[in-house]
């Protein structure tokens, strides 16, 4: 079964990417995060998915651009809500490349990480899948976050300390 796989990084990828294809799944990475800033950030991210994608043999898709105008414009108003808003920003652009690319499911690789809100993740999801006539694939990959680091650590991809958006970037290093 062939899916889109919405990538933010290589590291929360490489276990997902391997249990998807256990489960007998064929995933294509799909990298659009608006999100990320530095623009550096976005680039060493999106190097460390590329690495990843050519040892596992994996299709990758990148989204052309760097959206980080459009994104702050739809989160800047509510910064309290920028996790959901992110979460549809990203998640309908992949449904609609899904949609585009004749797949009839999607995920996310962010369903790995014990820091992302796996219910409104799940919830985004399922009502997008459902909107483009789409099924919304909703693993809990949690149990292979750990595995999943020292999977990125032993092919030696960039491995990030902050979800990537600014908002994040400040409560990483801003003790005020």
């Amino acid at each position: 079964m062939k899916l889109l796989l919405h990538a933010c990084c290589g590291p929360c990828s490489c276990y997902t990417t391997q249990q998807l294809t256990e489960e007998g799944f064929e995933p294509t990475l799909f990298f659009f995060n608006p999100n990320i800033h530095p623009y550096q950030e976005q680039l060493r991210r999106r190097d460390g998915l590329r690495q990843l994608a050519e040892v596992r043999g994996l299709p990758l898709v990148e989204e052309p651009g760097y959206e980080l105008e459009e994104f702050l414009a739809q989160v800047a108003a509510e910064p309290a809500q920028r996790c959901a808003k992110c979460y549809r920003i990203r998640l309908a652009r992949t449904a609609a490349k899904a949609k585009e690319l004749g797949f009839e499911r999607f995920g996310t690789t962010l369903l790995i990480s014990p820091y992302q809100n796996r219910e409104l993740l799940i919830a985004t999801g399922r009502e997008l899948a459902q909107g483009f006539g789409l099924q919304f694939h909703d693993a809990d990959f949690r149990p292979g976050f750990r595995q999943s680091q020292a999977m990125a650590k032993e092919l030696g991809l960039y491995r990030q300390g902050y979800c990537g958006c600014v908002y994040s970037e400040k409560d990483r290093y801003y003790k005020g």
